[in-house]
């Protein structure tokens, strides 16, 4: 009868030794959840028209953003294709996601751009909004990361430095989990 009670008692035993003693520390997500989250910022942005805009205008979407000079180097360039390119491959939930590429400085964004950012929000803001609101890893400048910004508007999660076409695939996961996890109550807003 003991025998019998070990039995029926070893996985209990076995699952608060796993919990209280052993504390597995995996996790599932690729990108960095930012804790706690920043609400988008209230300071005005300005899109390439010139018009004033409000960030908390963007709100109801999944937001993937992305911030550079309006010059838009190297790593800008692979940023912004990485963005459309994850957005697309999101299928049929790519409409419920948005790629915004924040430009922190005056300079006129060139002319051979301007039609690779079809479908893009493009916004102009001041670096020092952009500082407060955006939390970059220790020792990267802003614009080394994509980062995530949910439907309710709260920055929530920055992808690595660096970030390349051999890793992108870390960065789709965490993106297909979030609106398959948010689909009974986010729908395409814009």
């Amino acid at each position: 009868m003991f025998a019998v009670l070990l039995i029926c008692a070893a996985p209990i035993v076995a699952s608060y030794f796993m919990y209280y003693v052993v504390r597995p520390e995996g996790r599932r997500n690729y990108g960095d959840l930012i804790e706690p989250q920043r609400a988008l910022p209230d300071a005005p942005a300005w899109g390439l028209d010139g018009g004033v805009r409000k960030f908390a205008d963007l709100k109801g979407q999944w937001l993937l953003l992305s911030v550079a000079g309006a010059a838009c180097d190297e790593a800008c360039k692979n940023h912004l294709y990485m963005q459309r390119q994850l957005r697309e491959s999101m299928g049929k939930e790519k409409d419920r996601m948005d790629w915004v590429w924040l430009i922190s400085d005056q300079a006129a964004v060139p002319d051979w751009l301007l039609p690779a950012l079809k479908g893009a929000t493009v916004l102009r803001a001041s670096p020092e909004a952009l500082a407060a609101w955006l939390a970059p890893a220790p020792g990267h400048p802003l614009s080394d990361h994509l980062y995530l910004v949910d439907p309710l508007g709260n920055l929530m999660m920055r992808f690595p430095a660096a970030l390349d076409a051999s890793q992108v695939a870390g960065a789709r996961r965490d993106l297909e989990r979030l609106l398959r996890a948010s689909a009974s109550w986010n729908v395409p807003r814009r």
